[in-house]
Formats: C-alpha cells, sequence, structure tokens
C-alpha cells in the first residue's frame, strides 16, 4: 500500500473528507510520526505495533571492490515491532482485521 493507497482508502471509508482533507490527515499523521522517531520517541499504536530507534554502533567494514577496511560510523535507524494482534492477522490465526478496541493482550 502507498502513501496514496493511504489517501484513497481515508477518503472512501469517511465521506465527509474531502481527497484533500484525507491527503492533509495523511500527511500530518506520518509528518508527526516522523518528527517523535527524529526526537528519539517511541511511538506505539495498540494493536497495530511500535516505532523506535535503534543504535548501530560504530564497526570496521569491507569495501566489496577492493578488499580495503572502511570505518563505518554509528547510526541511528528506525525499528518497527508489529503488535500481537498485527502478527495474527497477517499469520491468518486472528480471524479477523486488526481491531484498534481489542484489549486482549494485556
Amino acid at each position: 500500500m502507498t502513501r496514496s493507497d493511504l489517501v484513497e482508502e481515508l477518503a472512501a471509508r469517511f465521506p465527509q473528507l474531502t481527497h484533500r482533507d484525507a491527503e492533509s490527515a495523511v500527511k500530518t499523521m506520518l509528518d508527526a510520526m516522523s518528527d517523535a522517531l527524529v526526537r528519539g520517541h517511541r511511538i506505539e499504536i495498540r494493536g497495530f505495533g511500535s516505532f523506535s530507534v535503534n543504535r548501530r554502533p560504530p564497526r570496521i567494514g569491507r569495501n566489496p571492490r577492493s578488499g580495503e577496511s572502511v570505518q563505518v560510523p554509528e547510526k541511528r535507524v528506525p525499528h518497527f515491532k508489529p503488535g500481537k494482534a498485527l502478527r495474527e492477522a497477517v499469520d491468518g490465526r486472528g480471524g479477523a482485521a486488526v481491531d484498534d478496541d481489542d484489549t486482549s493482550d494485556d
């Protein structure tokens, strides 16, 4: 699913939203999530999963062409961990789609 598919789905599910409003809502949501991750915060969406930032320590890499050792600096990378309901839905054991009100994993 692409960003534009998400906008189309939102506009289809909520007829009171114009396409422009749906696009603005998706952009605002994704921007807020990106900003939170840049600041090092964790994002948790119950029934879906959590986003966090993982640190990759500096290491010695190797240039595959020349075989020369290269210093690879430390990196901070985004990480997604799916929630129980999403894992089960994807695996086919959940039976139904992900439900935001499901609190059975508490």
